[in-house]
Formats: structure tokens, C-alpha cells, sequence
């Protein structure tokens, strides 16, 4: 077997037929990389071939690459994708006759752990929305877009990859929806409020067109491009980027009571909690949430049972 090309072919197989979102594909892609450099490793396999013999890739090799992973310390997460990679790669293998068994069936790997996302405050919330309300008041283009962007994201409950994935026309103002495109481009439909309205409306009239003004006096190629069917655009007059609400989001978290990653989820985990708090059913939430199984979104029961004890412990005379 073709090691090399077996897992050229997955990955495409993954892309292209399964429909996997980039990121996926590149996490699968790096961890089928580490695996073939092992695997290589093990045998004495020349560095530009790897071609290798179906028994090579056995379920000993596979529980040695990931006992090499645990020794260098890798996380029980990162641990737990290597094995659900692995099991789907050699599933695939087996299905496509490029070895005989399937050996990574009873492959084994340590669960991750399982730890409550961050949830801010509603106090901490209107804070945050106050002083974007301050900022962009004053006029300022990006001012306004970073308003939008936090009201939309909390007000939804989206991932990041979803949120600079709208284009303008995914907004129905009249319902106050917006279409959004999910993992596995699944794409639902999810209601925001009246402030996040409020906002993205401003920004649409006023901070988007003077974002694309500015690039098009600049001349920038961007403005040409279909990307200014995006509704959040950086100051190239180009779609957002990920890693730009990252670095926005993270900055705006800075200082603010509570532990856990500084990133755009944390908005999404304070909006499911908020949601639950105020008595919404799990399935709606899940619904919202474009959560596949319900399971998932339990863990935001735990959240909201364990905020419940702690005000339990730090109020109750008998606690």
C-alpha cells in the first residue's frame, strides 16, 4: 500500500465527497501526516515513497503512535482526535480494499477532558456592549463593525467561521433572521434581537460602505471581488477573517471577570447559558445552536446546574 497516496486520497475524499469544511480537511491532513512520518519511522521507509505493506499499518503501530504522542505530552483532546482520525482513515482503507481489515476498530484513547465553557456575566455582557456603543458612536467605521460583530454574535449564538461567512444578503431585517452556514455546510436559520438589529443596520449603511470606500480609493483588487458580498469586511474592503475577530474578541475580553479561552465561543457559551437560564427548551437551543446531537448541547445544562450551586453554596445558611 501507498501510504503517502492512500492519504492524499482520504483527504480528497473527505473534501470533496464528504464535504468537510477546510479546517477539518487540515486537521485530518496533519494528523495523517504525523501518523505516515511514524509509521516511516517504525519500518525504515524512505522519506519520499512510504510505500509500505497492509500489515505495517497494524493496531500495534497505531496504539505506539499514540503512546509516542501521550509521552510527549500531548493533551488527552489532541490524544482523542489522533484516534478518531485514525479510526476513520482505516475504515476507509477497509472499505476501499487497500487493506484487508479495518485495524484501527479497536483502537483505543483516553477521553478528553470535559471542562465548562467560559460564561460571562449579563453585568459583564452590558459592559462590553455599552462600550462598543460608545466607540461607535463616534463614527468610526470599524468602531461600528466590531459593535455589529459582538450583537451578532451573542445575540445568535454563532461560531465564528459562520459569522464571517454572511453575506449581506443572508439578512432578512423584516424577521430578524439571519442564514448562516454551519459544519458539514449545513445551513439553518437563527433569529437575533432588536439591539443586534440595531447595529448591523447602522453598520450596513454606514461603517460597511465607508470600509469599502476607503478601499476603493486605496484601489484596492478587493473591492472587485465577489467578497464584497460580505457583510463584515476588514479594511481592505475584503471578508473578515477568523483570525481578525479572534484577536478582536480577545482583546475585548481582556480584564474581564471570569477564566477561560478569550475567543468569539465564549459569546456563543454565554448565549446558550443566558438562553437556558431564561427558560428556553434544550431542543430549541440545540436547533439554534446547529448542535447534530443533543448531547452536545447538554453541556450547557451542566453550566447552568453548576452556576445554580455555586450561588447555592455562597447563599444558602446550610450549605
Amino acid at each position: 500500500m501507498d501510504l503517502r497516496q492512500s492519504i492524499d486520497d482520504f483527504v480528497s475524499y473527505l473534501a470533496l465527497e464528504r464535504g468537510y469544511s477546510p479546517n477539518t480537511v487540515r486537521s485530518y491532513s496533519s494528523d495523517l501526516a504525523n501518523l505516515q512520518s511514524f509509521a516511516l519511522a517504525r519500518t525504515g521507509g524512505a522519506n519520499d515513497g512510504a510505500t509500505m505493506p497492509d500489515t505495517d499499518l497494524t493496531l500495534e503501530l497505531l496504539r505506539d503512535w499514540l503512546w509516542d504522542a501521550s509521552n510527549r505530552g500531548l493533551s488527552k483532546a489532541t490524544l482523542a482526535r489522533r484516534s478518531a482520525t485514525t479510526k476513520s482513515f482505516s475504515a476507509w482503507l477497509s472499505r476501499t480494499h487497500r487493506q484487508p481489515v479495518d485495524n484501527a476498530v479497536r483502537l483505543r484513547a483516553p477521553k478528553p477532558d470535559r471542562s465548562l465553557p467560559r460564561v460571562l456575566s449579563r453585568t459583564s455582557m452590558q459592559t462590553l456592549f455599552d462600550t462598543l456603543e460608545i466607540a461607535a458612536a463616534e463614527g468610526d467605521a470599524v468602531a461600528e463593525r466590531n459593535r455589529a460583530i459582538v450583537e451578532l454574535l451573542y445575540a445568535s449564538a454563532l461560531r465564528v467561521s459562520e459569522l464571517v461567512g454572511i453575506d449581506v444578503g443572508d439578512l432578512d431585517d423584516s424577521r430578524r433572521t439571519v442564514l448562516v452556514t454551519g459544519k458539514g455546510s449545513k445551513q439553518r436559520v437563527v433569529p437575533f434581537g432588536a439591539p443586534a438589529a440595531e447595529a448591523v443596520a447602522h453598520y450596513r449603511e454606514h461603517g460597511r460602505r465607508a470600509l469599502l470606500e476607503r478601499a476603493s480609493a486605496r484601489g484596492s483588487a478587493a473591492v472587485t471581488t465577489p467578497a464584497t458580498s460580505a457583510l463584515f469586511l476588514n479594511t481592505h474592503g475584503a471578508r473578515m477573517g477568523t483570525r481578525s475577530v479572534y484577536a478582536l474578541v480577545s482583546k475585548l475580553l481582556q480584564g474581564v471577570p471570569g477564566s477561560g479561552p478569550e475567543g468569539p465561543h465564549a459569546f456563543r457559551h454565554t448565549a446558550a447559558t443566558h438562553l437556558l437560564d431564561g427558560g428556553a427548551d434544550l431542543r430549541a437551543v440545540q436547533e439554534m445552536l446547529g448542535h447534530a446531537s443533543l448531547g452536545t448541547t447538554q453541556i450547557y445544562t451542566h453550566v447552568t446546574t453548576e452556576r445554580l450551586r455555586q450561588t447555592y453554596l455562597a447563599a444558602h445558611p446550610r450549605a
